[in-house]
């Protein structure tokens, strides 16, 4: 892994290794992957602001999200597939998140049961959760992640159903069958899922409930008022509505209506650590990364997870030291041209 210098070095190398079925499941988007684009362009179109002449020596990276401290702020997101990267899967990821220092949040659509990944972790877990349409497996689903350690659910609100993946549904065929432990049937997703469900699962959980996939301001208000903990801005990576806007263009909307009530997390695009910077300082919390560990899995398993994660977390690193804010409670708008 010498050579693979950036994130997009994996992501051409995992590319090479593995399978087109598999590639199309990981990489494909909504539709005419508009948003899939749309995603990271826009943090291209964002500049920054340096300021010179500042002491930074000695970085502080640390944020403090539900009680957990965490040593920088780059989480890695839930996704399903694993298995078709890297035999190992989830196990690798998770352990690949340990040796990195970053949060690992377990998939509803992970392969393997959330107890044996959990297990494996040696590092901080979270788990996402979809509210299925058997209300009593969800319940018990709930319990068995907490019971394994889990620290917060992130529960996805964006998916009464999936949207149209061309890419990933021309290539289905030539994929192998996976179990999905910890989903029920193979028509799981609730069409009736609303606010009162919400209510009826913060009623019984022990975690932190945040909601995954809040791209509406007005979505934002509503989820202060029903008491949730806190808000992932997602657009589920582009492949569920495509033309919805990128997360980083929704993503200071959605702040401001919650207006520091509670941490806003946000993914989808992150790419370099500048990346990392802007999403800070557009009021993120943390943000969280999806195919680039995904692509460091299927290159080099938990080694290229690790690799990825800490690719991102010097150039953030650099990024900080380089627009002259050594501290994140330093990172905010003022550092964006």
């Amino acid at each position: 892994m010498d050579g693979l210098l950036s994130l997009f070095d994996f992501e051409a190398a995992a590319q090479r290794r593995v399978s087109h079925a598999a590639w199309a499941r990981i990489s494909g988007g909504a539709a005419d992957e508009l948003t899939l684009r749309w995603n990271h362009e826009a943090y291209e179109k964002i500049r920054l602001k340096p300021r010179a002449l500042v002491d930074v020596s000695n970085l502080d990276t640390r944020v403090t999200l539900f009680g957990q401290e965490l040593p920088f702020p780059i989480l890695l997101a839930p996704t399903g597939g694993q298995k078709f990267v890297h035999s190992e899967g989830e196990l690798a990821a998770a352990r690949g998140g340990a040796a990195a220092k970053a949060t690992y949040v377990i998939s509803s659509s992970a392969s393997m049961r959330v107890e044996d990944i959990a297990r494996t972790a040696t590092g901080p877990v979270w788990f996402q959760l979809y509210v299925q349409r058997d209300r009593g497996f969800t319940r018990d689903l709930v319990q068995r992640a907490e019971d394994s350690g889990c620290r917060a659910l992130c529960v996805t609100v964006d998916s009464p159903t999936f949207g149209a993946r061309n890419r990933e549904d021309r290539a289905k065929g030539d994929l192998p069958e996976r179990e999905l432990p910890n989903l029920k049937g193979k028509d799981y997703l609730d069409p009736t899922l609303t606010w009162k469900d919400i209510d009826w699962l913060r009623s019984f959980a022990r975690r932190p409930v945040l909601l995954k996939g809040i791209l509406n301001p007005d979505d934002a208000a509503t989820a202060v008022k029903a008491g949730v903990a806190g808000i992932i801005v997602s657009n589920h990576g582009a492949r569920n509505l495509d033309t919805v806007p990128a997360t980083i263009d929704a993503l200071p909307l959605v702040v401001d209506r919650v207006a520091g009530r509670m941490p806003v997390l946000v993914d989808g695009g992150v790419r370099r650590g500048t990346d990392v910077l802007k999403a800070l300082a557009l009021g993120a919390a943390a943000v969280q990364i999806g195919r680039p560990y995904l692509w460091g899995l299927g290159v080099a398993g938990a080694e290229g997870v690790e690799r990825v994660v800490e690719i991102l977390r010097h150039e953030f690193e650099l990024a900080m030291m380089l627009a002259g804010r050594p501290a994140i409670g330093g990172i905010d708008r003022s550092v964006l041209w």
